[in-house]
Order: C-alpha cells, then structure tokens, then sequence
C-alpha cells in the first residue's frame, strides 16, 4: 500500500466534474494546498458530450476567477431570454410568458455553455495550474476513490491502486452516487420521477435570437437552449416508454418528431446529433457537511432540468465552499472542524432548500391530473406575463441566490504568488 501524507490545512477533492474542477482551482488559487482526485473519463456514446448549461452571470463571474471563461466563450452563446409556453392541454391555457434580460438592466442572462468546451477548458486549467503552482495543486487523474475514512483529525482516501491519501477535508463532488457522502453517514431524501430526459443537439432553419424556450407539457417540459449560430441544445422529458421510442428512432424519424413537438417554432430542424437520455430525479442530503466531508454539485442535490438551476447551483456550493475554507484557514481553525462544517451548511441551506422545493413543486404540477393544480399554475403564469414588477421579481430570484454572492462570483481574483 502506498501513503501519501499531507500537512496541515490540506485539502481532498474528488470528483472530476466542472464543480469538483472548479472547487479545486479555486481553492489552490486562494492559497489551500490542494489534491483533486479524478476518475476515468466516461465512455463516449451517451449523449453526454452534446449536453450543456445554461450558465448565470455568477457563474460565469466564477469561471472568469478561475481563468477559463475565455476558453468557453467561443463555443457558447448568449442566453438572451427565457421563453415559457403552455403545452399542457389544460382548461385553463395560459399565455406565453418572456422573461427578457433588458428587464433586469443586462444584455443577457449569462450564456449556454456545451459541457464538452466547459469540462476541457477547466481540465486544462487544471493540468496549467498543477505545473505553475505544483506545491498547492497536485492532480491524481484516472483513479477510483475505493474507501473513505473519515477521523478525528484528518481525513483519508484510499485509491483503486492502493494509494493513501490524507489530508483534513474532503469536498464530496462525486455525484450523486457519492461515496463519500455514504461514508461521512450523511442520509439524503431522494425521489425517481416517472420521466426521462432525452438530450441533443440540433441545428434549425430559423434564429433562436438567444431565446431559450420551455414548453411546459403534461409529461414534462420540452426545452431548447441557443448554442453558437442556427443550432440548439434539447432537454426533452417524456415518460419511461415514450422516450425510449424517441431514442429508437433512426435520425430522420427523430428529427420529424422534434419537428412536430417544436410547432416551427424555430422552423424546421436540419440535423440532429450527440442523442443521450437520462432519468429524471430529485434528491436532496439532509446536510451539507459532516466529519471532514463537504458536499458540493450533485452529491448535495439532483434536481430535474428546469429553469438552469442545477449546475448554478453546484457552482454557487464551489464560491460558498473556499470562502468558508479560506475564512478557517487565514484564522488558524482547521477547515474541516465542526465550525467549518456548520459554517458552510449554513451557507448553503437555504438557497438549497429554496430552489429544490420550487423545481420539485413545478415539475409535479407539470405531472398532476387534478384541475386545481392546473389552474393555479395557469393563474400564476396569467400574473407573470401581465405585471412587470412581479416577473421581475422572479428573474431575480431565479438568477441570483438570497444574501451576499461568494467572492469569486464578484470579481477575478488572481492566483497567490
């Protein structure tokens, strides 16, 4: 077996997502000797590669901290609008309702990002940073994470080779799977939807004009998200059965499909590619931090695909995470004791609770057979489209978390010398 022994104030990341990338540059860049654990890449073929995300200013202020928005900016492509249709069916049909940058004084809501440029631009960030500051950030890449022990005074990993590797936090972003949630003995409530997500991209005859728009329908919603030119990205949510049809069908049976569920909205579709599926779920941990493991992305919280809130989210954990750390650190406390862990959950619980109560509350509104549900859901979306002050005020809770933003979601810092 081997051992690798860290010092004091070390920290653990495991996990080799844009929010686990993303929590290890931040922290070596403010100062935190940093080991990021990564396992293998994910086979090609899933669809993965032709997902995205519908970043918000914050975010991108947070990938503009860590040095790697550049890279992303020219595979992505202003999130100009978000446009709500009503697709139910129901009694009471509402109206269309646009939520429009201009209304809250911006050119745009942030920007969709394929996750292929966001995961490659952080990876390589990652790889830079290792070689210019190799005494803060240390890469151990293509490894499983086998066991978690967590400890009074420190925490360790033991890895698919038999490496040891210690140090006094772990930052959990292994997904919802996560490892070391189970071993930190954090309990989650989770729920499986009776729906499936199927994902593309697609290229159209007509301009998105940087619109995303969602048809809410009865087994879920049906999205688009502009990517850069005449070309979207699609989250479109069906039942079990019906969204295995859909990924059956040959290309040209497919794109006929999208064409009838799309009613020309963005003219006829031209191609369809990277074509993916995954099941919908929501899953909340019932803390956010425990012996020396904090969790960040989807180890803390799944949530289906409405409203861009899921990665936001993962990367608002990320900002809140190195404050608390750094705060512990330059104090002298150690970054994985009780106040540090307590200090962060607090951080995080209620914009988590927040956001997953109200996609949960939509989406089984979205599901529902009863007529109130529908109606006031109908009625809700009557009042957005028709006051102004209250459609303004749902972007800017949509778009921004309640309390002070994390630092590196206000502005660049640069790395310590």
């Amino acid at each position: 077996m081997n051992a690798v022994k860290n010092p004091l104030n070390c920290v653990l990341v495991v996990g080799g997502g844009p929010v686990g990338l993303a929590a290890a540059l931040g922290l070596a860049r403010s100062g935190i000797e940093t080991v990021l654990i990564t396992g293998p890449a994910p086979p090609p073929g899933t669809g993965a590669e032709a997902r995205s995300a519908a970043l918000f200013q914050p975010s991108l202020a947070l990938l503009r901290s860590l040095g790697v928005w550049e890279r992303c900016e020219p595979s992505s492509s202003a999130l100009k609008a978000i446009r709500l249709i009503d697709d139910t069916g129901g009694l009471l049909r509402a109206p269309e309702v646009l939520f429009d940058a201009k209304e809250t004084g911006s050119d745009a809501f942030g920007y969709n990002v394929p996750n292929g440029a966001l995961g490659a631009a952080l990876r390589a960030q990652v790889v830079t940073d290792a070689l210019m500051y190799a005494a803060r950030l240390t890469l151990i890449a293509d490894r499983t994470v086998v066991a978690v022990a967590p400890g009074d005074e420190a925490i360790s990993v033991t890895l698919d080779d038999g490496t040891v590797v210690s140090g006094h936090l772990l930052v959990a972003a292994d997904g919802r799977n996560s490892i070391a949630r189970r071993s930190a003995g954090i309990t989650v409530r989770d729920t499986a939807y009776d729906q499936v997500a199927v994902t593309a991209a697609f290229s159209h005859t007509r301009p998105h004009k940087g619109i995303s728009t969602e048809f809410h329908r009865s087994a879920g919603p049906c999205t688009t998200v502009p990517l850069p030119g005449d070309t979207s990205a699609l989250v479109w949510v069906e039942r079990p059965a019906i969204a295995a049809r859909l990924q059956a069908l040959d290309d040209d049976g497919f794109r006929a499909a999208l064409d009838g569920q799309l009613k020309g909205l963005l003219g006829s579709v031209t191609a369809v590619w990277g074509r993916g599926r995954f099941p919908l779920a929501w899953m909340q941990a019932h803390t956010t931090a425990a012996r020396r493991v904090m969790l960040v992305g989807e180890a803390a919280h799944v949530m289906p695909p409405i409203g861009a809130q899921g990665l936001n989210l993962g990367f608002r954990d990320v900002g809140c995470l190195i404050d608390c750390v750094v705060g512990a650190v330059q104090a002298g406390h150690d970054p994985g004791g009780l106040d540090t862990l307590s200090a962060y959950h607090q951080s995080r619980a209620a914009d988590i609770g927040v956001r997953m109560t109200a996609v949960d509350a939509l989406n089984r509104s979205l599901l529902s057979d009863l007529i109130p549900v529908h109606l006031a859901r109908g009625a809700g979306l009557h009042l957005l489209a028709a006051i102004g002050p209250l459609r303004r005020r749902v972007m800017a809770e949509g778009l921004h978390p309640t309390g002070p933003l994390p630092s590196l979601m206000r502005a660049a810092i640069p790395a310590s010398p």
